[in-house]
């Protein structure tokens, strides 16, 4: 899988990893700190974050621009980073009104912007030079991989410094403390104070209310160090990207640096309107799936808060405990050393002992561990990434083998099937919805009724496999596609279409508040079979296209 790519690759990789790590972290706890810290309800939340998400992918326009015509590609991307890093540090600053929140997402909005897609040109680039292209779905499969190990880390991270904040307070979080805390602090009444009073041990109303302001800001606390540490990531993905320059900096140039080599491929006026066509008609089909995917940061996340059984058994809650996780990854890599005649004695050796070493911290939780476990809501996140590392090797190896036997889909008709298989993640969201009370009815409180994490893990499972038949094959396809005088550009036409999907992702999160549940997961299912339809429908014309 790794065998024969340009290090510069690698490099790309690591510096996006750790990015996205501050991006995810941020973002795993973004619509509980709009909801825990300012009282907002599910959907004033949720159209904040598919604002902010659009805006994220909306700015990379403005970077492509200022990249293929004025600061070349490695320039933009290195201010974007130091912006994001801005960004994340007002972030990180106690707020006690929503405007300084909003300011902190316009900047880091902005960072990203001049970050992502001029990032992704680069790595495409590396793949331009003879005897690279037959490598290049491969290569955005494993650059693709490094965003999701970063985004694995991060929902752990943030949930690991909130809930130390709290501990040193003498707190624990409860999901359902916040919101009867901001009602009493802003009525002086609640429905459910009684819980409240059961969970802090206080019955006078009085120092009830002083209970809550502490609690919420002793939270608002841990949610703020969660963002600093977003920040102090940028400071990584700073050292990486300018130490290592020399292993991709002959890929960080543009159409008119080639034009002076005379090494510059020119497409006739008909190519360059038919591949444009072709990329706009494959980001119209993208738009969907983004629709139905980012449901993750808000919808799918408050199911898990309010639906989801939090109380988990000794195995489950080793699925959302990182060291246990790469006990049983290292251990799986031990075993497979036993079949590798490649890896050396040495490695072989390493590899036993930790796994070993994992399969006995493993053993110590499964005896150590009480019967009933709580998790985070936002922890939920970590599993599409962990799927992503997981199996990313599987379906590349799965489009390895279609390729050798030459029948390999093009990137257009994985795209297609992307959106069949989001269709039947959101089936089982579907199942697991019937017979649960609406949003409304539960009026922000938490569920008497809850389902298994085994449906939002399986969910998640299926949306990951579709991610993988989607995502990096798109970014591929629009790298290979592009007419190279703007290739920034139609990177950040990708990403636009992303943006577009996140707008309409807030914009129908409203409904999840207003509907039964089963009616909303069946607009995302309709939705995501009638885009995959569609892409069936034209996918001739979209490779007649692109092969002009």
């Amino acid at each position: 899988m790794f065998k024969g790519h340009p290090k510069g690759l690698f490099v790309l990789f690591l510096s996006n990893m750790g990015e996205r790590f501050g991006y995810y972290t941020m973002l795993a706890i973004f619509t509980l700190y709009l909801q825990d810290h300012f009282g907002f309800d599910e959907t004033k939340a949720a159209s904040i974050y598919g604002y902010f998400l659009a805006g994220i992918y909306i700015m990379p326009l403005v970077g492509g621009l200022i990249a293929d015509y004025l600061l070349g590609y490695g320039k933009t991307v290195l201010l974007g980073i130091i912006i994001m890093g801005l960004g994340y540090a007002m972030l990180a600053q106690p707020a006690a009104s929503p405007a300084p929140v909003y300011i902190s997402l316009a900047v880091i909005s902005l960072g990203v912007g001049l970050f992502k897609g001029n990032l992704i040109v680069i790595v495409g680039n590396l793949y331009d030079k003879s005897g690279f292209g037959h490598l290049r779905d491969a290569a955005f499969n494993i650059f693709y991989m490094g965003i999701n190990i970063g985004a694995f880390f991060a929902p752990h991270a943030a949930s690991g410094i909130k809930n130390y904040i709290m501990k040193n307070a003498g707190l624990t979080y409860d999901s359902a403390i916040p919101k009867i805390a901001n009602e009493l602090i802003k009525t002086g009444s609640s429905e459910k104070i009684n819980k409240l009073q059961s969970f802090s041990g206080i019955t006078d109303h009085a120092q009830l209310i002083e209970y809550s302001k502490h609690y919420l800001d002793v939270l608002s606390r841990g949610y703020n160090w969660g963002f600093a540490i977003a920040g102090l990531s940028m400071l990584v993905s700073i050292f990486i990207f300018i130490a290592f320059r020399k292993h991709y900096k002959e890929a960080d140039y543009r159409h008119k640096d080639k034009i002076k080599t005379g090494d510059a491929i020119e497409l006739s006026p008909k190519q360059v309107k038919d591949r444009i066509v072709a990329l706009l008609l494959v980001f119209l089909i993208v738009i969907f799936f983004w629709l139905a995917f980012h449901q993750n940061g808000s919808t799918l996340t408050f199911f898990a808060k309010n639906y989801t059984d939090l109380n988990t058994s000794r195995f489950t809650f080793m699925l959302f405990d990182v060291p246990a996780i790469l006990s049983f990854f290292v251990f799986v890599l031990a075993v497979i050393s036993f079949w590798n005649k490649t890896m050396s004695l040495m490695w072989k050796i390493i590899l036993r002992v930790l796994g070993i070493a994992g399969i006995g911290y493993i053993t110590y939780l499964l005896i150590s561990l009480p019967s009933a476990n709580k998790v985070g809501p936002e922890l939920f996140q970590s599993f599409n990434p962990i799927f992503i590392v997981v199996l990313t090797p599987v379906i590349v190896g799965y489009f390895t083998y279609l390729n050798s036997k030459k029948k390999e889909p093009s990137s257009p008709a994985k795209i297609g099937f992307g959106m069949a298989i989001t269709a039947i993640g959101f089936s089982l969201m579907f199942i697991a919805s019937l017979g649960l009370p609406s949003v409304g009815s539960l009026k922000g409180n938490v569920s008497s009724i809850t389902v298994s994490p085994y449906w939002l893990i399986s969910t998640y499972f299926t949306l990951t496999i579709a991610e993988l038949f989607l995502s990096p094959m798109g970014l591929s396809f629009v790298s290979k596609v592009a007419p190279p005088k703007i290739k920034g550009l139609m990177q950040a036409g990708w990403l636009g279409a992303t943006a577009i999907g996140n707008i309409l992702a807030g914009y129908v999160g409203r409904f999840y508040q207003h509907w039964e549940l089963w009616q909303f997961f069946t607009l995302l299912i309709v939705t995501c079979l009638l885009s995959a339809i569609i892409m069936a429908l034209i996918l001739k014309k979209i490779k007649a296209a692109t092969e002009s």
